[in-house]
This record gives C-alpha cells, structure tokens and sequence, in this order.
C-alpha cells in the first residue's frame, strides 16, 4: 500500500510539473515567435516607406535587421525596380513567382511559407513597394529555442523526477510511521483482548462444572475482572474515535477553568489518601477559557490518574494553574517516581506507543495521554511532559480569554 502510495504521489508530481514545463515553454516560445514576427514587420514597414532609402547618409539603416529585398512595382504588375542587395535579383522568374503568390493571398502583408520569405505591401496604387524579408534567421532562433527548451525540460524532468521521490519518501513517512504504530497497536491491543477472553472463556467452562461454592464465587469474580479489563480498554478506543471525530470542537463553549479544575480534584482526593499519597494544589482562580467542559474535565482526570499510579510511594503530587501571559494559561501535574527516559518523553504521547515500563502494568493500554493530547490539540494548545532529578512534570498550555 504505501509502495503504491509513494508511486501515486511520484506520477501526480511528475504529471503537474510537465504540463507546467509544457505550458511555460509553450508562453516562451509564443512570446518569442511573435516578437521576431513583429520586428521583421516593422522593418519592412520602414523599408516599404522609402525602399531605396538605404544608400543615403541617415538613412534608418540600423532598422534593418533580417536579409530582404524590395520591389518597386508597376500599375501593370511589371518590376520598375529591384533593390536589397542579398538576392539575386536577375532571376525574373523567381521574382514572378513571389509576385504573384503575394498578389494571391490578398494580404498586405504575410508569410510565403513555400518560399521562406514575409513579405509586406507599400506605396501608392500608381506605384507601389513590395518588400520580401528571409525568415531562414528567424527559423533558426526558434529552432534553437526548441532546442533549448526541450534539453531544458528534460533536465528540469530528471531533477523533478529525482526531487519527487525524494518528496514521496518525506511525504509519506507519517503515513507509514502511523501504520506501523497502528499495526502494532492492533497486535496489542489483540493480546489484551485475547488475555482476558481466555481467562472468561476457562472460568466459564469450569463454572459449569460441578464445584464447590467458594471455587464457583473465585471464578465468578475473575469473570467479572477480567470483562471490566476488557471494557475499559473498548472504552479508551471508543473516546479516542469521537475525540479524532470533533467531538471536541461541537462542545465548545466560555467557561471558567479553574472552577473546573477544583471540581475535577474532588474525587481524586480520597484516592490519594488511600494510596497514601500526597496532593497539593494551587488554582489562580478566573481563568477562563473557551472549550468543551467534559473533555478539559477528562483531561485533567487523565493525568491525575497517570500521577496516582506512577507517583512514588508517600509523595507528593502537585497541580498547578495559572496565567501564561496574556493570552494562555498552563495547568502542570508533577510527581516523583520513576525517571521517564529521553525517548519514552518524545513518544510517550503517541497513541499506539506503549513503553514496556510505563505501560505494561495497572491496566494501562498507552492510550490516556494519547486521548489527552487529542483533546488539547482540540483546543488550540499544547501538551508535553519534562522529566528531571526524579521528577516527572505533565503541562498543558491552553489559549485564555
């Protein structure tokens, strides 16, 4: 799939380029015909104005830029007189024959292409001018202007081609990284279910057994423990769905912070004490922001809860709320336990990372802090952890009204 997806993205980049190339290629060689077909007119036009100007001093010669020669011709068609220099005007036949392809074409002016000549009408009726401009010169700049501009494109096609795969690999590695991370999380997640599904499955074949009741109450309740194990992991799966669906952003509204923050300690306070652990608080209070009450609550029980288990025994954990500027506030939860390593703190937040330290122990499946950092991404701010001298610090910066 990704192989495919990188060769997807190589061919759109490829096919993009080429028309641009095409179409800025097309503009310049347009661009260039048409002055070169401007040019060799105006010249004749000044040539047609006086054609036998060219042998006196300030004559306009520097106009002249292509081979030509002119004309003079009669009220009878006949050739009165022949000036130019570059042909060779002996050749009466030649001369008809331009003549009359000219006269054909009922132009004042246009391209003899069987010839390789422009030519361009002037003079009065009585005695009018024909002027004739070799366009072989012309031909050959956008000749080599083709050229050019396909050795050009096939350069600018090879480095694109290369650059494009350079780009498909740097474009698509999220993708891949996610795959990979979500690949391994369907194997864990298949190991935590399969666990649990096996214990039910062995406790429920032998409560139909015949046994004593005390053996049928310890079976029951390993049934009912490992069916909350399994429950709590569907549960963290279905949060995240509807936090990554927007849930988030359809909840939104002005409210105050820090009153939430001191409701959400609430049931987390008798925890701690059994646990014997410490908590200490201090919430600025009035500070407001705007988000979705339930998410911002579930937020902060989210690294309560990752406190609670991984806090040194007899610590003591601390929240802090308070103003960050003028504009943003930072909600921290720090404790002492365990130091998190350089590369669990870079990936600790992944939602399919599951650091074997970290995550293999109190039913934890490594998708709390992911949920977590969904829901703060959600509302505009921002989510790390800092580890140091034994002590762990999880901060949120959220924007403040």
């Amino acid at each position: 799939m990704l192989r495919k997806l990188r060769v997807k993205f190589v061919c759109y980049t490829m096919a993009v380029v080429t028309v641009l190339l095409c179409v800025l290629f097309a503009t310049v060689y347009s661009f260039t015909s048409q002055n070169l077909a401007e040019e060799s007119q105006q010249m004749m036009e000044a040539i047609a104005a006086d054609p036998f100007q060219l042998g006196r001093p300030d004559s306009g010669a520097e106009q002249v830029r292509l081979p030509y020669f002119a004309l003079q011709i009669g009220p009878f068609g006949e050739v009165l007189a022949a000036g130019g220099g570059y042909f060779d005007l002996s050749d009466e036949d030649y001369l008809n024959e331009v003549i009359d392809a000219a006269l054909r074409s009922g132009e004042s002016s246009g391209v003899l292409k069987d010839y390789g000549l422009r030519f361009c009408w002037g003079g009065s009726r009585l005695s009018r001018c024909l002027v004739f401009a070799d366009m072989s010169s012309e031909r050959a700049t956008l000749n080599n202007l083709l050229r050019t501009c396909a050795a050009a494109g096939a350069a600018g096609l090879a480095a694109f081609f290369l650059l494009s795969m350079l780009l498909a690999r740097w474009a698509v590695k999220p993708v891949e990284e996610a795959w990979k991370q979500q690949k391994q999380f369907v194997a864990d997640a298949s190991h935590e279910l399969k666990t649990p599904l096996t214990v039910i499955l062995t406790d429920a074949e032998l409560l139909q057994e015949d046994c004593p009741q005390e053996t049928r109450e310890k079976l029951s309740g390993s049934v009912l423990t490992m069916a909350r194990q399994m429950r709590g992991l569907v549960e963290s799966l279905l949060e995240l769905a509807r936090v990554d669906g927007g849930a988030v952003e359809t909840a939104k509204k002005e409210l105050d912070l820090s009153a939430l923050t001191g409701e959400a300690l609430l049931p987390f306070e008798p925890l701690y004490f059994e646990q014997g652990l410490g908590l200490e608080t201090e919430i600025e209070p009035g500070i407001r922001v705007r988000g979705s009450e339930p998410h911002l609550r579930q937020t902060e029980e989210i690294l309560l809860d990752n406190a609670l288990k991984y806090a040194e025994p007899g610590s003591t954990v601390e929240l802090r709320l308070k103003r960050r500027g003028t504009a943003h506030c930072l909600l921290t939860v720090t404790s002492r336990g365990e130091e998190i390593s350089k590369e669990d703190l870079k990936n600790i937040f992944k939602r399919f990372y599951r650091a074997d330290k970290a995550r293999g122990m109190n039913h934890s499946y490594g998708l709390g802090l992911a949920i977590a950092e969904s829901i703060v991404a959600g509302h505009g701010g921002k989510i790390w952890a800092e580890s140091e001298d034994g002590r762990n610090r999880f901060c949120v910066e959220l924007p403040s009204l």
